[in-house]
């Protein structure tokens, strides 16, 4: 499933030679006057007085501050690298696993009822158990750190929770909030020692369910070890010495504010875009693990991607899958919620999107006569015809930088097995990480970055895109996708379902969507994905947390090996982000902002975030163009790409040889990458260009620590 592909909602719509009707929802929308990019009149995403999912912190009246922490389960803990830390061998571990029934009965989390802020020396913690009923939870706190053997896990204290309506036995129910334990001193340094303000806590629940297990999986779990702060609430955590012991990461490496992912050391990078926001509430870790469940659901058999032989197939979808279509689960496009496996030259690109159109007599873009809005390039079919494209051939060229270094460029030439469309352009699947703090961000906080006059000569020109909700006709600021053609992430789900795997939901509900039919929502019975389905997975992208910064060392034990993706050069990142304000890229990779506070979740709202995109449209120069325009973005409009994640790239998908950058994947490396930036980047690649190879090193360890 690629979360790239074309809306509907901005192509003009239709078939034949005339746009659909304005207000339907594949009307185009009216372009804004030109010099102010900004409509008249536009409906903001999230109404002012949308209500929050769930709380996940507030204070009581006597100052008691009450936090949430949801958990899910794990396989082990969270300094585990797979073996003993004075092993030769690496990892992985599995402590960021998702283990075989993960997404039923599994989810809990605790209520921490810290009475220190009113100038009580306890702290009462609760279970909240979301379905079913858990039997033994075990429950750690306090790392031991006065203890020099502790290595890879090793607590101070540890507690169970024991029901005083069950007899005092460890059995908690959903639903109930008896099961209960309190602690009133700091055993990190002392069990004497009073609970002060700022005092850290590790904690590290083990849930255990009811035998004989209701559904056949697994009954004893770890979960995530987390950091609370007293009198603060949960922090992400990184290790410092002298054993990693766990320390609140500073504001300036939260790239994802409160609901950044802490540092691993179970040396699992390649799982890391897969993990739930650290401040995630209770309620939302299991919308969250539900959603992901369909996120890597087959539509053709109904398999898990994960242990298809153990997980229950989920009969709901089997035989869901289009006639015609990519591929078969969203996961598939999306390598470990990376980007799209990049098939060698000759082979059919059907993990990347080919977006298609013609252009009618009066310049509007319509759908393609062969292809409708996107080249689906399987089929069901033995006898359909083969719409298969692959790349043909590379045009190269070279780029010489200061110093002499050269560098190769490659712009793919490709080939179409079916007819050659008109109008096309070629996407690869983004990461899909930090989704739901972009669709958090305040629409004013956006518009305020234009500047489609240059009124302050810089050369760069960020105008907004403004497009229709498909459900509504609505008029929404575009945020998702290459041009930014998706307001939001139900809008970006729908479309991708329909489109790629020919999957129905209530925003696209008949197949004759993804041919641009302008009344494909006409009539329309039950969908493949129901409205409940579709707004899991929109909750799923929405809670997915985003690394970060690793731009700190870690204070690993003495003498044993740094997990490679902790090996940084902090003082050579910190240049580098210097050298990248400089050279001007943050005129478009905007370093920071502020989400606002009308977000259904609580996690996503008022977070300082570090995402390096404007979410504007930028004309890149002829160069990076391709022939299709979508709404009012041009060939050469694109979106500023969110830098968030791409050091983590060559860890996700499965080696430094398998990432690309851009939209069509053409760029190998991050120098070619910058090689290609043209139009309004034109002044920041010369200026980057212009670097000594030392500079422009420490550029890259920049991007790299992201």
């Amino acid at each position: 499933m690629s979360l790239t592909a074309c809306g509907g909602s901005s192509e003009g719509g239709g078939t034949g030679s005339s746009p659909p009707p304005e207000g339907s929802p594949n009307a185009p929308i009216t372009p804004a006057p030109v010099g102010t990019g900004v409509l008249a009149e536009y409906s903001p995403l999230f109404a002012a007085d949308t209500p929050i999912t769930e709380q996940i912190q507030y204070t009581e009246p006597d100052g008691t501050l009450v936090t949430f922490m949801g958990a899910r389960p794990t396989e082990r803990h969270a300094r585990e690298r797979g073996e003993a830390w004075d092993a030769p061998d690496q990892g992985p571990g599995r402590y960021f696993t998702f283990p075989t029934f993960y997404f039923q009965n599994r989810t809990f989390g605790l209520e921490i009822r810290d009475e220190v802020p009113a100038g009580r020396q306890r702290i009462e913690v609760i279970l909240h158990v979301n379905d079913g009923t858990f039997d033994g939870t075990t429950f750690s706190l306090f790392r031991n750190i006065n203890d020099p053997n502790v290595r890879d896990f090793g607590w101070s204290l540890n507690y169970g929770f024991n029901n005083p309506n069950e007899g005092n036995k460890p059995i908690c129910h959903a639903g109930e909030r008896t099961c209960r334990m309190s602690f009133t001193s700091n055993w990190r340094t002392s069990p004497h020692s009073p609970l002060k303000i700022g005092d850290k806590i590790e904690l590290a629940p083990a849930p255990r369910l009811q035998r004989p297990v209701i559904d056949g999986g697994g009954e004893r779990y770890y979960s995530f070890e987390q950091l609370y702060v007293v009198g603060k609430g949960m922090r992400p955590w990184y290790g410092i010495v002298p054993n990693l012991d766990s320390e609140p990461l500073p504001d300036s490496t939260l790239l994802g504010g409160q609901a950044s992912v802490s540092y691993n050391y179970s040396e699992e990078p390649h799982r890391v875009f897969q993990q739930m926001a650290n401040n995630i509430g209770i309620g939302n870790t299991k919308r969250f693990v539900q959603g992901r469940r369909l996120f890597h659901t087959s539509f053709a058999d109904g398999k898990h991607s994960e242990h298809p032989n153990t997980n229950p197939v989920f009969t709901e979808h089997v035989g869901q899958l289009g006639p015609r279509y990519n591929q078969a689960r969203c996961i598939e496009c999306h390598t470990a919620n990376g980007r799209s496996p990049m098939p060698d030259q000759g082979a059919r690109l059907d993990t990347l999107s080919v977006l298609t159109g013609i252009a009618s007599a009066n310049g509007t873009v319509l759908p393609d006569p062969t292809y409708g809005l996107n080249v689906q390039q399987r089929a069901a079919s033995t006898t359909a015809p083969d719409y298969a494209v692959s790349v043909a051939s590379y045009e190269k060229t070279v780029r010489t930088l200061a110093g002499g270094e050269q560098v190769e460029l490659v712009k793919p030439v490709y080939s179409f097995k079916g007819p050659v469309p008109s109008l096309y352009s070629v996407r690869q699947a983004p990461q899909v990480i930090g989704m739901g703090l972009l669709e958090a961000v305040a629409e004013p906080t956006i518009l305020a970055l234009a500047d489609p006059d240059d009124k302050n000569g810089d050369g760069v020109r960020g105008v907004p895109h403004w497009v229709n909700d498909p459900e509504t006709g609505k008029v929404h600021l575009g945020r998702f996708g290459w041009k930014a053609t998706k307001a939001s992430l139900r809008h970006q789900v729908g479309d991708a379902l329909v489109k790629d795997m020919g999957v129905t939901s209530p925003v696209f509900p008949s197949r004759s969507c993804q041919q641009g039919a302008p009344d494909c929502r006409n009539g329309a019975g039950a969908t493949a994905v129901s409205a409940e389905e579709l707004q899991r997975m929109s909750d799923y992208l929405a809670l997915i947390g985003v690394p970060a910064q690793r731009s700190l060392r870690s204070g690993y034990p003495e003498g044993i090996r740094v997990s490679p993706e902790h090996d940084v050069n902090p003082e050579l990142i910190a240049r580098g982000s210097v050298l990248f304000a400089q050279a001007q890229c943050t005129a478009c990779h905007t370093a920071q902002m502020t989400t606002g506070n009308t977000h259904p979740f609580a996690e996503l709202r008022n977070q300082t975030i570090r995402p390096y995109t404007d979410m504007l449209l930028h004309d890149m120069g002829p160069e990076l163009a391709d022939t299709l325009t979508e709404g009012q973005a041009a060939p050469s409009m694109w979106r500023t790409a969110p830098l968030w994640g791409l050091g983590s790239l060559k860890y996700v998908q499965g080696g430094v040889q398998n990432v690309r950058y851009l939209h069509d994947g053409r760029a190998r490396t991050l120098n070619e990458a910058i090689g290609w930036h043209g139009g309004e980047a034109s002044a920041s690649r010369a200026l980057y260009e212009a670097l000594s190879k030392e500079d422009r090193t420490a550029v890259i360890a920049f991007l790299e620590s992201l």
